[in-house]
């Protein structure tokens, strides 16, 4: 059985915690689905995006336009997702993605199916991961096992069944994730 995590950040008075740590900050976003919820960076999130080591976008950009935008803040790596137009492969998005995050070890795929036995498939699917981001749903998530956790940041811009809006924060410092959060946004 995992163990959820329900840390919650409030930005207050429109402010982000400072970032003075030599880790790495990484902003993970998904379910963009631009343009039609995305037409531009909500500005609760460009707070977040300015203070960015990294960029994970776990898929449904819909458009290229919007790495285009987020690469501007910082280095983005994303994974296709089911409503993404042939532009966002082109852009660079392959359908996983795995990488090293100041010696964590990272996997990350759009949809990671039904929730029930999500965590034992994830580990199958990405057996070196210390962490899998994933999207597809809209519901933020962030739940660990012995060896592995598993993060959706939900939607900025597409809510859906949830209360508000949101995206996630990581920070990250020799191999270990220190801290994990879900924003809200609207």
């Amino acid at each position: 059985m995992g163990t959820t995590h329900p840390r919650t950040l409030e930005a207050r008075s429109g402010a982000c915690p400072a970032w003075e740590d030599d880790g790495v900050l990484v902003v993970v976003l998904s379910d963009t689905h631009a343009p039609r919820r995305w037409r531009g960076c909500p500005p609760a999130v460009a707070r977040y995006l300015r203070q960015a080591d990294v960029i994970l976008h776990a898929g449904d950009v819909c458009t290229a336009s919007v790495l285009t935008e987020l690469a501007e803040y910082a280095p983005v790596t994303a994974v296709v997702g089911n409503n993404d137009d042939s532009s966002v492969a082109r852009w660079g998005a392959a359908p996983t993605a795995e990488l090293d995050l100041a010696g964590l070890r990272v996997a990350m795929v759009h949809d990671s199916g039904a929730a029930a036995g999500r965590m034992a498939r994830l580990r199958r699917r990405f057996p070196r991961a210390d962490l899998v981001v994933f999207g597809h749903s809209h519901i933020p998530l962030d739940e660990s096992a012995p060896g592995l956790r598993i993060f959706n940041p939900g939607s900025p811009t597409d809510r859906r069944r949830q209360p508000r809006g949101t995206f996630g924060v990581l920070e990250i410092d020799s191999g270990r994730l220190i801290e994990a959060s879900i924003i809200p946004v609207t």
